[in-house]
């Protein structure tokens, strides 16, 4: 049995409902997913100041996760935010997020693939993502269908017909494998792979399935984020003395 838990890394319970419906219909017979917004903060994560102010209460949120055994936490936003942070601060819980699930999928089922976005205005610090997750060269390009967060499923034949000029635009580029940049895409990705013919990655799919997959990897052979460098968990005393993540 797994236990997982997706946050929704917004100060809205919105998408709560229907992301927990979708979750439910992709995850493996023995996971359990629950699905949890933030109290209070942005509705969106448009901005990058959005981005910043919610870190605080998500890596709270990730830590008392641990704390209430949950296998894993998924970040549920493409721009991964906090993931490195919750990756240092945890013991055992297995982290993921979008973007870097997304990215280690389409890499493997095709040599370059192309993410489309909602404006392009996300696109500078997903940009950095991919540089920083080492896929620069698998990249041949970001399209953006101009639609911000709440516009995507306002009129979704809109957004299916953006999606399908872009991605027939990424083909011709060199692309054989969409990715979908925004975890609001969902439900978008079988309609747009069956008419496109390449596999389409939906970012909230790709990190289900690869939390799946790390947490029985790290119960059959104990492989876990190393703790050496990158994800150094601070000092137990500094952490028990200014209770930041209380």
């Amino acid at each position: 049995m797994r236990k997982i838990l997706y946050i929704n890394p917004v100060g809205t319970n919105i998408f709560d409902e229907p992301m927990k419906n979708y979750l439910n219909k992709y995850k493996d017979e023995e996971t359990i997913v629950d699905v949890k917004s933030l109290s209070r903060g942005p509705h969106h994560l448009e901005y990058y100041s959005y981005d910043a102010a919610i870190l605080p209460e998500l890596l709270k949120i990730i830590k008392k996760a641990e704390k209430e055994n949950y296998d894993a936490a998924i970040i549920g936003c493409f721009y991964d935010p906090g993931l490195l942070e919750a990756r240092e601060i945890v013991d055992k819980l297995i982290v993921t997020a979008p973007a870097e699930s997304s990215l280690h999928i389409a890499s493997t089922l095709g040599d370059r693939f192309s993410i489309i976005v909602g404006r392009k205005k996300w696109i500078p610090l997903m940009m950095r993502n991919v540089i920083n997750y080492g896929f620069r060269e698998k990249l041949v390009s970001f399209k953006s269908v101009d639609l911000g967060v709440y516009e995507l499923h306002k009129d979704e034949e809109e957004t299916k017909r953006r999606l399908i000029k872009l991605s027939q635009e990424a083909i011709n580029e060199g692309a054989e494998v969409i990715i979908l940049g925004c975890t609001v895409f969902f439900g978008f990705f079988e309609e747009l792979q069956n008419i496109i013919g390449v596999p389409v990655i939906d970012p909230v799919i790709a990190s289900l399935k690869y939390a799946e997959f790390l947490i029985d990897l790290s119960k059959k052979t104990r492989w876990y984020f190393s703790k050496k460098y990158s994800y150094e968990t601070p000092p137990s005393r500094e952490l028990e003395e200014w209770r930041i993540f209380e």
